[in-house]
């Protein structure tokens, strides 16, 4: 057990780096390790996804808050967008994660691997959004919040790949739009994990020390690392060049995707 929580550890070092200098929860790299992790752990192989998925969100919900709070101490997060995607978000990551559990693991792998592989394309090919619309309307809000919301909470991410996008398109500059993505990332993973918490109540597959499709040791140990590590992420994302920093992300996703694909 101890040199499980302490790979858990490691993952939630990597994963803390990311949410704050990338503006990413750090799902896809929790998912595809947890889904190894987990198949090594002998738990059923048919909720292996729905329990990384679950417990990837529910560690979001605690990384987003640290590197939020480094952020908004850099004056740096749109809280009136974050305010105005928030009720389309809980709504669609709500939607996503019941849906989730409606579909087979072997089926939610595919899905994230592909969906994986595409961030990967955008972030080595794909061009800068350039600005379009400074004052979207409540309408474009909670439509764009609620798929935001949706798909992230299938694929177990905190949205980053998708909100940063969004942020930079409607005339955001790339560090507002790299703090704001992690302050959506909270709405995201409240609604999410608590659907999945739901959804796996009472299943009777579930491996010891898990609330639904939530995974305590691991949930543990991912936090505890993201929490310190959080913080440097978000100072370093001050610093450095998150555009070739993210190039040598997409390499990485490319390889935890090819690996989850023919695990």
């Amino acid at each position: 057990m101890l040199g499980e929580i302490g790979t858990y550890v490691i993952l939630g070092s990597v994963v803390g780096i990311l949410a704050g200098l990338l503006g990413v929860g750090g799902g896809l790299i929790i998912v595809p390790v947890l889904a190894t992790l987990f198949i090594l752990q002998g738990v059923d192989s048919q909720i292996i996804m729905h329990l990384a998925l679950g417990t990837s969100l529910a560690s979001i919900l605690i990384t987003s808050i640290s590197s939020v709070i480094s952020h908004h101490k850099k004056h740096a997060v749109a809280w009136n967008q974050v305010y105005k995607l928030s009720l389309g978000i809980i709504f669609g990551a709500w939607c996503g994660g019941i849906m989730a559990s409606q579909l087979s693991s072997a089926f939610l792998k595919p899905i994230f691997g592909v969906f994986e592989l595409l961030v990967a394309a955008y972030m080595l090919y794909g061009k800068k959004p350039g600005e379009h619309q400074c004052r979207p309307s409540l309408l474009n809000f909670n439509i764009s919040g609620s798929l935001i919301g949706f798909i992230s909470s299938i694929v177990g991410i905190g949205g980053g790949t998708m909100s940063v996008p969004w942020l930079l398109w409607h005339g955001n500059s790339i560090h507002k739009a790299i703090a704001t993505s992690a302050a959506i990332g909270f709405p995201i993973a409240l609604s999410g994990s608590i659907s999945y918490l739901y959804t796996g109540w009472k299943h009777t597959s579930l491996p010891e020390y898990s609330i639904g499709f939530i995974y305590l040791p691991a949930l543990l140990g991912i936090i505890v690392s993201s929490v310190v590590f959080a913080p440097i992420g978000a100072t370093l994302a001050h610093q450095l060049d998150v555009q070739k920093l993210k190039k040598t992300f997409a390499y990485l996703l490319i390889v935890l995707a090819i690996y989850l694909l023919n695990s």
